[in-house]
C-alpha cells in the first residue's frame, strides 16, 4: 500500500459557488433550485462554517433577481443602533455623527436579495421594524419620518433553535414563521458522504494556484487523521487548515504535523476522558427496566471508544453504523469535547 494518497477523479455537481459529490449535497442543490424560482422567504439552518452565506447567494444566482443587487450583513456584528443604520439607513442630523443621508442595506438592495445571516442575534426592537417590512415591504429610515417601499427578498441564516428562543421570549414567533416560508437545512461536513475528500482536492486544487508550495499527495497518516476528525468547524476548519500546511510546510506532500493539533490528536477530548476513566461495571442485562436507550447506547459508544482506541472509522465499523451515524450518536451523547 502507498504511504500517500493522490487526486482521484472526482465527478463535483456545482451549484453557484458550492461544489459537492455528496448525495446529501446534491438533494440540497435541488431544493435550493427549487426555492430560487418564489420570492418566499428562506432560513438557512446550518452549523458554523457549512457555507450557509453560498446557499443564500445560490439563492439569488438561481432567481429572478440574479442581475440585482445582492447584500449581506451579520446580525451578530452590530450594536442595535448601528444595525439599525446599516439596515434601513439614516437621515442627516439622526444621530452624533450622522453628517449625510445614508442609504441603509434594504435600499441598497432594492429589486435584488438581502441576506440576514445570525438573524437569531437581531434585538428585539428590530425584529418589530423587519416584520413590517417583510409585512408591508415598508420601512423608515433612522431619524426619517417619511416611509420608503422597497422590493427586496429576505433570506436568513442561523444555527440556533429558533423555536427555543421564541419559548424564551428572545425572538417573536411571528417573525420567525415570516421568515422561514422556506427552511433549508445545510448538514454539516461529517454528515456528507465523499465530501472530506472531494473538499480537500478542490482547496488543494485552489490553494496550487495560489501559493508558490504545489501539493500533489497528502501522506496516509495525516489522511487518517483528517478522516478520524469530526471538523466541528466544517469546511471553513477544512480550509484553515490547508492553508496553515501551505504556509508553513514545504514539498509537494501534505504531512500529519502540517495539520492542525486537535486533528492529529483524538479530537474529542470529553469522549476520551470519560472513556479511560470510567469504572468497570458489569455488562448492561437486556432485561434492566430502568435502563434506557441512552443508557445503553452511551455504554456502547464508550466500549467501542476503547476497543479501537478512539478511531472514528473503526468504531463506526465495529458498531455496524455510518460515521454520519456515529457523529449525531456522540453529539446526541454530549461527547463531542
Amino acid at each position: 500500500m502507498s504511504s500517500r494518497i493522490t487526486r482521484p477523479e472526482l465527478t463535483f455537481e456545482r451549484l453557484s459557488d458550492l461544489v459537492t459529490v455528496s448525495p446529501q449535497m446534491r438533494r440540497m442543490f435541488e431544493l435550493v433550485r427549487r426555492a430560487a424560482r418564489s420570492d418566499a422567504t428562506v432560513l438557512v439552518r446550518g452549523e458554523s462554517g457549512t457555507g450557509k452565506e453560498l446557499v443564500a447567494q445560490a439563492l439569488h444566482a438561481e432567481s429572478p433577481r440574479s442581475a440585482q443587487p445582492f447584500r449581506a450583513v451579520n446580525c451578530a456584528t452590530f450594536t442595535s443602533s448601528l444595525l439599525a443604520s446599516e439596515l434601513f439607513g439614516h437621515v442627516k442630523g439622526a444621530f452624533t455623527g450622522a453628517v449625510a443621508d445614508r442609504k441603509g442595506l434594504l435600499s441598497q438592495a432594492h429589486t435584488g436579495t438581502l441576506f440576514l445571516d445570525e438573524i437569531a442575534e437581531l434585538p428585539l426592537d428590530l425584529q418589530a421594524r423587519l416584520l413590517r417590512v417583510l409585512q408591508q415591504q415598508r420601512f423608515t429610515p433612522v431619524g426619517a419620518t417619511q416611509e420608503i417601499e422597497v422590493d427586496v427578498r429576505i433570506i436568513s441564516a442561523t444555527n440556533a433553535a429558533l423555536r427555543q428562543l421564541v419559548r424564551e421570549g428572545r425572538f417573536r414567533e411571528d417573525l420567525m414563521y415570516r421568515i422561514r416560508v422556506v427552511m433549508l437545512y445545510l448538514p454539516p461536513l461529517v454528515e456528507r458522504d465523499g465530501d472530506l475528500e472531494a473538499l480537500t482536492w478542490h482547496l488543494i486544487d485552489e490553494l496550487n494556484e495560489r501559493h508558490p508550495r504545489k501539493i500533489h499527495a497528502i501522506d496516509r497518516v495525516a489522511w487518517e487523521m483528517m478522516e478520524d476528525y469530526l471538523w466541528p468547524g466544517n469546511i471553513r476548519e477544512l480550509r484553515n487548515n490547508l492553508e496553515q500546511a501551505f504556509v508553513l510546510g514545504e514539498g509537494p506532500v501534505l504531512l500529519p504535523d502540517e495539520l492542525a493539533p486537535e486533528v492529529r490528536g483524538l479530537g474529542v477530548a470529553s469522549f476520551s476522558r470519560l472513556a479511560h476513566n470510567q469504572p468497570d461495571t458489569e455488562p448492561f442485562a437486556p432485561n434492566d427496566s430502568a435502563l434506557t436507550l441512552d443508557d445503553v447506547r452511551r455504554a456502547e459508544l464508550l466500549e467501542a471508544f476503547r476497543r479501537t482506541n478512539g478511531h472514528r472509522g473503526k468504531m463506526a465499523e465495529e458498531l455496524g453504523i455510518s460515521r454520519a451515524t456515529l457523529y449525531r450518536w456522540l453529539k446526541k451523547q454530549g461527547l463531542l469535547g
